[in-house]
């Protein structure tokens, strides 16, 4: 779906512009007509494969919320990537949980523009697209990116997710 011209972004998401525009991404957060909501909504209404979506996925890991960028196309070993990572149990948070870890609603979790960073996984097939597509803090807002950007912005640490 086109671009929204007519309207300012949403606040989340001129939050997320400001720090990707702080740490001289290029890419810019766009408002899409339809939700992104999910990765295959992501990608029909952008036209790449689900594989370039970077979802933004909150769990619980050692008492604390941590964020999971995975592919769209596999979802997260919780177990593999817990042994991986070397932190406890993952478990999915809850929305009230996500919404006070990011301050933004599932289905539209940036990977930045959160209240405090979290502690970050990168799948590691992310790798596999010169082009990424990740939300910008609403289900209707994305930004373009690579991994290597997710992995600048976020602090993050590169590692398969998937079984």
């Amino acid at each position: 779906m086109a671009p929204r011209e007519d309207t300012p972004l949403p606040v989340r998401s001129m939050e997320v512009a400001r720090i990707l525009a702080a740490a001289g991404i290029e890419g810019r957060v766009r408002e899409l007509t339809d939700s992104t909501r999910t990765a295959a909504d992501a990608a029909d209404a952008l036209g790449c494969e689900v594989g370039a979506i970077a979802n933004s996925l909150v769990f619980i890991s050692d008492d604390e919320p941590v964020l999971v960028l995975t592919s769209g196309r596999h979802k997260v070993d919780t177990t593999a990537v817990a042994a991986r990572w070397g932190r406890g149990d993952l478990r999915r948070a809850t929305p009230e949980q996500v919404r006070q870890a990011t301050g933004q609603a599932i289905g539209g979790v940036a990977p930045v523009g959160h209240p405090r960073p979290l502690p970050t996984v990168v799948d590691a097939a992310l790798t596999d697209y010169p082009r990424l597509w990740a939300a910008a803090g609403t289900p209707r807002t994305v930004f373009p990116t690579t991994a290597d950007e997710l992995l600048r912005l976020t602090g993050g640490l590169l590692l398969p997710v998937g079984s």
